[in-house]
């Protein structure tokens, strides 16, 4: 069945107060004017703070902390912090985490990748091409791993429902569901070689900042993002749909 997102209960975790007030309303046209939906609950709270005192459980929990050099951030990178989101997704719950390539280093990357692939050993990486060169990634886990059906997604974006999200994704050149999984970087096992040396950033050490912290101003995110993807190849198993629809994706994916 076609489910219809604005009849989804949505909570935003927010630590600083004038965004919800101030901030979220000034771009409202980009933001779905998310802040004043019926359907949506903003908390003025810590992100990890909110999920450690309540036990409530989600569909979905996404997360787009500050750059991981900045004093706190690297907590919500750490394994600690993503076995906590494991713990408060439902059955069949998605996690998505954003992740920089800009600013940052290889070994800042690659610990935060081993981190979240530690607890999200299936996890998933997409990547946001920007010039064709990588500039960012998104972290994607499932609390019980299966395929991703792209058909279903596509039968999704024509419903009436979602047509904000079909004109937010043509904004940024994705104007299908083959468009959008096709930014597919790597799965977890693929990427096993190139995060054999990587640091796991745990709340003991918060290392995550300490490595984050020599690139301020860098802007290595193409080299970066070329080495996260050079032993990709199609993921078999990973994606369903029809034949049509997977023979596309094989192509566009290799």
């Amino acid at each position: 069945a076609s489910i219809d997102p604005r009849n989804l209960h949505q909570v935003i975790a927010e630590i600083e107060p004038l965004v919800p007030k101030v901030v979220s309303r000034e771009f409202g046209a980009h933001n779905f004017n998310v802040v004043d939906r019926p359907n949506v609950t903003v908390h003025i709270d810590d992100a990890r703070h909110f999920l450690m005192t309540s036990k409530k459980k989600y569909d979905a929990i996404t997360s787009d902390p500050f750059d991981p050099w900045v004093k706190g951030a690297a907590g919500l990178y750490s394994a600690e912090f993503f076995k906590l989101v494991k713990d408060r997704l439902n059955d069949g719950g998605v996690v998505t985490v954003f992740v920089q390539l800009y600013e940052s280093n290889v070994d800042a990357v690659k610990s935060e990748v081993a981190t979240f692939l530690e607890v999200f050993p299936e996890g998933l990486i997409f990547g946001n091409t920007f010039n064709d060169q990588g500039y960012d990634v998104v972290l994607v886990g499932q609390k019980t791993p299966g395929p991703i059906d792209v058909d279903a997604i596509q039968a999704r974006l024509l419903t009436p429902a979602y047509e904000p999200v079909v004109k937010s994704l043509a904004e940024i050149g994705i104007y299908s569901a083959v468009d959008l999984v096709s930014t597919f970087a790597a799965r977890g096992d693929q990427l096993k070689p190139w995060l054999a040396d990587a640091q796991i950033n745990r709340d003991k050490n918060l290392r995550l900042q300490y490595l984050a912290g020599f690139s301020l101003n860098n802007y290595d995110q193409a080299d970066i993002y070329a080495q996260m993807i050079r032993s990709r190849t199609y993921p078999e198993g990973l994606f369903s749909g029809s034949a049509e629809t997977l023979a596309q994706l094989r192509d566009r994916i290799r």
